[in-house]
Formats: C-alpha cells, sequence, structure tokens
C-alpha cells in the first residue's frame, strides 16, 4: 500500500493514526521512505497491510518507480487547505499507472480538522477522483481519527474484491 502525496499533507500523521491509534504532533519530514503494518481482520480473515509512505519532496520521486512495482494498491493524500496539494494529482498518479499498472488509487482530502481554512471543496475532490479514475474519495482527519478507519476498510474491500475475482 503506498501513502502518495506532496509534503506536508499528513501522509505519516494518517499513518501513524491508524497504526498506533494516535496523532503524534510535530512530525519530521519523511527522508526516502518509512516502512509500516498492520495486522487486522477483515471478514473473519487476517490481513496484513504494509503501508509505504513516501516522502513528499520533489527530490524523493524517483525513488517511487521502484517501489510501485510491488504496490497492490494506493492512497493519493491531498491537504483541504491547500489546492496545489491537489493539482499535482495527475503527476502522480501517472507515475504509479506507468509503474504499477492499474491498481487501486483511493484519494483522500485530509485535515478534515481545519475545516475553516478550507482552499479545496468537497466537490473538486469527490470530481478528480472520477476524471482521473481513481477507486475512491473520502475526506478524513488523521488529529480528530475521523474517517480514518473507514478510509482503510475501503481500500481493504477494494484489495479483497480484486484479488479474490483474479
Amino acid at each position: 500500500m503506498l501513502m502518495l502525496g506532496d509534503a506536508s499533507v499528513g501522509k505519516t500523521s494518517l499513518t501513524i493514526r491508524y497504526i498506533s491509534g494516535y496523532f503524534q504532533e510535530d512530525l519530521k519530514l519523511t527522508i526516502g521512505v518509512d516502512f509500516y503494518s498492520k495486522t487486522t481482520t477483515f471478514k473473519d480473515k487476517k490481513v496484513k497491510l504494509q503501508i509505504w509512505d513516501f516522502g513528499g519532496e520533489e527530490r524523493f520521486r524517483f525513488l517511487l518507480s521502484q517501489y510501485c512495482k510491488g504496490a497492490n494498491g494506493a492512497f493519493f493524500l491531498y491537504d483541504i487547505t491547500n489546492q496545489v496539494s491537489l493539482d499535482h494529482l495527475p503527476d502522480w498518479t501517472q507515475i504509479i499507472r506507468e509503474h504499477a499498472g492499474d491498481i487501486p488509487i483511493m484519494l483522500i482530502g485530509s485535515k478534515l480538522d481545519l475545516d475553516e481554512f478550507r482552499a479545496v471543496p468537497r466537490d473538486d475532490g469527490i470530481l478528480a477522483a472520477k476524471k482521473y479514475n481513481l477507486a475512491s474519495f473520502v475526506e478524513l482527519s488523521s488529529k480528530t481519527g475521523e474517517n480514518v478507519e473507514e478510509a482503510f476498510d475501503v481500500i481493504t474491500e477494494i484489495l479483497f474484491e480484486k484479488f479474490s475475482s483474479e
């Protein structure tokens, strides 16, 4: 599972919130890529999710093509208070499609707890998910935990359906 998006959109916060159940303030910039895993239960089966959290800075983009090869799915995060972070969606999806094939990509609008500073309307996220043929869309907050479990449940279900039909 790839965790992708520009720097400071909340990839590591989301990953740590999902893995540990806690929100961690003052996270350091991810250098390169960090690896996490969590074993969970889905439809009475044990599932181990491996999460590859990518540094969002341009200088780490070259690593992505190598890690895409084994990936089964991806989260693309943008910050709802930062329009530019959604504008970069086509660049990221092109790299993923080129190197990982047609894996499910879920669009995630992060930082929902900062809704009063919103710069990207929810409808823009929905439209972007449709335009780029993404598997799903959700807005969430790693800080409050809103929709965090749901986002991982949705991608797990999508992956389950994909692999059980192959």
